[in-house]
């Protein structure tokens, strides 16, 4: 996994936006109504140069301790991490951008930002991609949080026992309390 001082992978993120201002849309295509989305390619540069950035990955949308546990975790640590000099705090997931978006939405998330990782491309070249075939997964990503200036890792904390097919699922090291403990340690706060 990359490590401290090294940088973020250079990727091309796929997003679909919506192009109509509103946040759900009721109406598709196949019922008669408009389609109010686009592709959108959002670069790593787009997501971290010139930016502090909390980014914390995860095995995948919907999934127990993901939903319950660390994205309304770092919902709710959102304002703090901003106030200790943080600009966004993103999730990032092997999952599409319709998963994504439909994740955020379900999770009632106003703060956080989710980055799409719909091939795994980012997080292969961060060195935390893992097999979860024993779950039905396929590919994923191994849980960890890290801080990033100017695309460059200021902090890392991934969770220990990072294996293919790991018959756990652990959450200690990747917590918003660890990158807290970090920002408290290192920021000029806001």
């Amino acid at each position: 996994m990359k490590q401290v001082g090294e940088t973020v992978p250079q990727v091309t993120f796929k997003y679909r936006v919506r192009t109509d201002g509103h946040d759900i849309c009721f109406v598709n295509k196949e019922n008669g109504g408009a389609n109010p989305f686009d592709w959108k390619d959002v670069t790593t540069d787009d997501i971290f140069k010139g930016k502090r950035v909390v980014v914390f990955s995860l095995p995948g949308a919907f999934t127990p301790t993901c939903s319950t546990s660390q994205v309304p975790g770092f919902e709710e640590a959102y304002e703090e991490m901003k106030l200790l000099g943080v600009d966004e705090v993103y999730v990032i997931s092997v999952n599409d951008t319709f998963v994504m978006r439909k994740w955020m939405i379900d999770q009632g998330v106003k703060n956080i930002k989710f980055i799409p990782d719909g091939t795994g491309q980012f997080t292969s070249e961060m060195g935390a991609l893992v097999c979860k075939d024993n779950l039905g997964f396929g590919n994923r990503s191994w849980r960890y949080a890290m801080v990033v200036d100017n695309g460059v890792i200021e902090f890392m904390s991934a969770e220990e026992g990072m294996e293919d097919n790991c018959p756990t699922d652990p959450y200690v090291e990747s917590t918003p309390d660890k990158i807290i403990e970090h920002l408290v340690l290192t920021s000029t706060p806001h």
